[in-house]
């Protein structure tokens, strides 16, 4: 086999998801958007059904008639962008929940499906979705007399505790949505580790689930072994790869593996990205390229079958540090031809 080959713990995703509907006041969803955080959809939300959530948000109304598909009627599944044009025989049809995003929407949405359920998504300073405090102001009473299930905002700044915004925010959705009688959600996973007053009555954890910070507790939920294709002898003086950017200093051991920025390993991270064999760490040698990579594994008294790029000893937050990134990046980009293998769950 010459491809990777991406492991997912499902077992330990699982873990996750219930440690942190554990630390939360209310109920707890899960957000699966874009594949699943790149790990598979369908896999992932069976799992953490299975693990007790009933609440799944997805970006876009395809993911979520897929995910219907995949979890049947029971579960509730939301749509963060809402209810755009084209997308009426999905939610209708696939009982999905749009989150309502505008003016614009709402009218759309109830013109075209007056007595399915919706959400409302606020803006309380973030200026991505959502309704601005005028724009809810001037529908809110016509909103609530059709009974939405939710009522929603974003935490920006979440990842950093101690951000002035977050306790901006807070106040803001706060006054936003004083009075209601509907469930309220504000916090992510970084609003989650902020403890109850961002919990409202449901929260929606998404990259602490699959082992990223800032759930610093989070289990590892991913492991990512390379095939080792070729290793082949350098004298002193001699150079790997594109642009010749890595010259041997010594008679040196360069093993190629079968990956690259075609998997989702981006050229940035190169510089700093290790390559495990057992508890011995290799260096990348040269640059990255689309389906290759080069390691310096002079120093291991073998010539490895692969290489590890991800797990217990080198998180996705590691590499995400490596190509100036965030984890959230690093687990979306992961390429297709990984071969995935998934163990518990």
């Amino acid at each position: 086999m010459s491809t990777g080959i991406l492991t997912i713990d499902l077992d330990a995703m699982a873990a996750n998801w219930r440690a942190l509907d554990a630390m939360s006041a209310g109920q707890t969803a899960a957000v699966v958007k874009a594949d699943g955080y790149g790990l598979g959809a369908a896999r992932v939300a069976r799992a953490l059904h299975r693990a007790g959530a009933r609440h799944f948000f997805v970006a876009v109304a395809e993911e979520g008639a897929e995910l219907r598909e995949t979890l049947g009627r029971e579960a509730q599944i939301y749509v963060f962008s809402g209810h755009m044009a084209g997308d009426t025989d999905m939610i209708g049809d696939l009982d999905l929940v749009p989150m309502i995003n505008s003016i614009d929407q709402m009218i759309r949405h109830v013109e075209a499906l007056p007595d399915h359920p919706f959400g409302i998504q606020l803006d309380t300073g973030m200026n991505r979705l959502g309704m601005e405090p005028e724009e809810w102001e001037a529908v809110r009473d016509i909103a609530l007399d059709l009974s939405p299930q939710l009522v929603m905002s974003h935490l920006a700044c979440a990842d950093d505790p101690d951000h002035p915004m977050n306790a901006q925010q807070l106040a803001a959705f706060r006054a936003m949505t004083e009075g209601l009688d509907c469930p309220r959600s504000l916090a992510n996973t970084g609003g989650v580790l902020m403890g109850p007053d961002y919990h409202f009555e449901l929260t929606r954890p998404g990259i602490g689930v699959y082992g990223g910070l800032p759930y610093a507790d989070a289990a590892p939920v991913v492991t990512l072994d390379v095939p080792v294709i070729q290793c082949r002898d350098l004298a002193a003086g001699e150079t790997v790869g594109y642009g010749n950017s890595f010259t041997a200093a010594r008679d040196t051991r360069i093993a190629t593996i079968s990956a690259g920025y075609g998997d989702g390993l981006i050229r940035a991270m190169g510089p700093r990205l290790l390559a495990l064999s057992g508890e011995a760490a290799c260096p990348v040698a040269g640059r990255i390229s689309m389906d290759l990579i080069g390691v310096d594994i002079t120093d291991l008294d073998h010539d490895p079958k692969s290489l590890r790029l991800l797990g217990a000893d080198q998180l996705i937050d590691d590499l995400a540090d490596a190509a100036g990134t965030i984890g959230y990046e690093i687990l979306t980009a992961m390429g297709a031809r990984y071969v995935r293998r998934y163990i518990g769950g």
